[in-house]
């Protein structure tokens, strides 16, 4: 075997790489380290540059604050470990889960929910796909709604409730990222809460369910049902304008 070491007499020199930067390890380290700093800057500078990302679509607003709080809920239960939350633009996909994904519809996702797996299906467009008590029971019991789930049930959340002052921190710090809540709006974030979560506890109601608008359920299903409806939308009104 043809050995690679420079001090070898078996070392191939008929390669100037071999000559220039194999064995001259401090300028290879130098090369090495202005090649990422490069490829670095040509990711990163977009970011700062670009304030909406690559497309905006007239029609998408910021999470409500019981939205926010439901993600923040569905992001701590670790739920994109099995949901992706990006529909790719192949007819499969599309027939499946429904109109495939915008950049432009992250505008306001302080992080992304891309997802990488899909053990369980993907949510970008499952926004008012079903009623809330469907959700209600579904995270109670997943194999109710959908026989032959390996989803474990969520029981905590009936039990657990959402801090006001925790979603207006939330608030507060997705403002400092950009999203364009004003301080009137983390102000009132009570009073938003209440009106939203009192309308999913009637809904729920009137199937039967004993739900308590305090609970962390009743913000989970207030995020789950506001994902990708915005997105769904704003495309429609661009197709419908075309």
């Amino acid at each position: 075997m043809t050995s690679h070491d420079s001090r070898s007499p078996d070392f191939d020199k008929s390669h100037w790489h071999r000559q220039l930067l194999e064995h001259r390890s401090a300028l290879f380290a130098v090369l090495v380290t202005v090649g990422i700093s490069i490829g670095g800057m040509v990711e990163i500078v977009p970011m700062y540059s670009m304030s909406a990302g690559p497309e905006t679509l007239e029609g998408v607003t910021p999470y409500t604050p019981l939205e926010l709080a439901g993600r923040d809920i569905y992001v701590s239960e670790g739920c994109y470990n099995c949901h992706s939350q990006w529909v790719r633009p192949f007819r499969d996909e599309t027939l499946r889960y429904g109109e495939w994904s915008r950049a432009g519809e992250y505008a306001y996702d302080r992080p992304f929910q891309l997802g990488s797996r899909r053990i369980g299906p993907d949510l970008h467009r499952v926004g008012g796909k079903y009623p809330d008590a469907w959700h209600w029971e579904h995270m109670r019991d997943p194999r109710s709604t959908s026989p032959g789930s390996i989803m474990p049930p969520y029981t905590w959340l009936y039990e657990k409730t959402y801090d006001v002052e925790d979603v207006q921190a939330s608030m507060t710090a997705m403002q400092t990222a950009g999203v364009p809540y004003t301080d009137a709006d983390i102000a009132g974030a009570g009073a938003t809460i209440d009106a939203q979560a009192t309308k999913i506890v009637s809904n729920l109601a009137a199937t039967g369910a004993n739900a308590q608008q305090d609970k962390q359920i009743i913000a989970l299903i207030a995020y789950l049902q506001r994902i990708g409806v915005d997105g769904r939308n704003a495309i429609a009104a661009q197709d419908g304008g075309q």
